[in-house]
């Protein structure tokens, strides 16, 4: 019976993999491979995944970015290949999200996330926490702007927010891929594997 979740996060030069029954049977880990994400993970993949097998996986999901233009894509690229062999969802998790719903607490209405990008700009985004703990909705896009811009969004901002800045410990929140991408599935949403696209935001040369 496919009863099990596996996340993998490689948006940062660290390898974050997370698997669950939603049950009684999670676990995750990182590494930091830096450059040698692309050559170690498939590796580090295998050896996760044991004593389960890929035929125990009934969703993948991935960090889709934004993030290191070459990480993001290994990352992606690998789990549309899964989700393609096994004939399994993938659900494409935005970076951002991810980071707002592991650091939410209790009394958050919306939460504003930045990241830092290339050439002095920044990502942005702005999450609405959903309740009854149910997940996080998109009120903003991830988006790369300038500092000025995005302070003045949230300056026009309608509503109490949270800024929290996603400046470490990216991969750490596969744990946060992992569970929002498994509160999608149980609302019966089953994208399919050619839907899982990376989010650049930036081109890794030029705007």
């Amino acid at each position: 019976m496919k009863e099990y979740g596996f996340a993998l996060h490689t948006t940062t030069p660290e390898l974050g993999l997370s698997i669950s029954n939603f049950a009684d049977d999670s676990r995750s880990d990182v590494w930091k491979l830096d450059r040698n994400v692309s050559n170690l993970m498939h590796q580090y993949m295998i050896d996760f995944v044991k004593p389960q097998t890929w035929a125990d996986m009934a969703f993948i999901s991935v960090a889709r970015g934004p993030g290191g233009f070459t990480g993001t894509r290994i990352g992606v690229v690998a789990a549309r290949t899964l989700g393609q062999q096994l004939n399994i969802p993938v659900f494409a998790v935005s970076t951002l999200a991810a980071f707002a719903w592991e650091n939410r607490v209790d009394g958050d209405d919306f939460i504003a996330v930045q990241m830092p990008a290339q050439r002095g700009m920044l990502f942005g985004a702005i999450y609405q926490v959903v309740a009854d703990g149910n997940g996080i909705n998109c009120v903003m896009s991830d988006v790369v702007l300038t500092k000025e811009i995005w302070e003045e969004k949230l300056a026009d901002w309608n509503g109490n927010y949270r800024l929290v800045e996603a400046n470490s410990g990216l991969a750490a929140t596969v744990t946060s891929i992992l569970e929002l991408a498994y509160l999608d599935w149980k609302q019966g949403k089953r994208p399919n594997w050619e839907e899982a696209l990376p989010f650049y935001g930036q081109h890794p040369v030029n705007n």
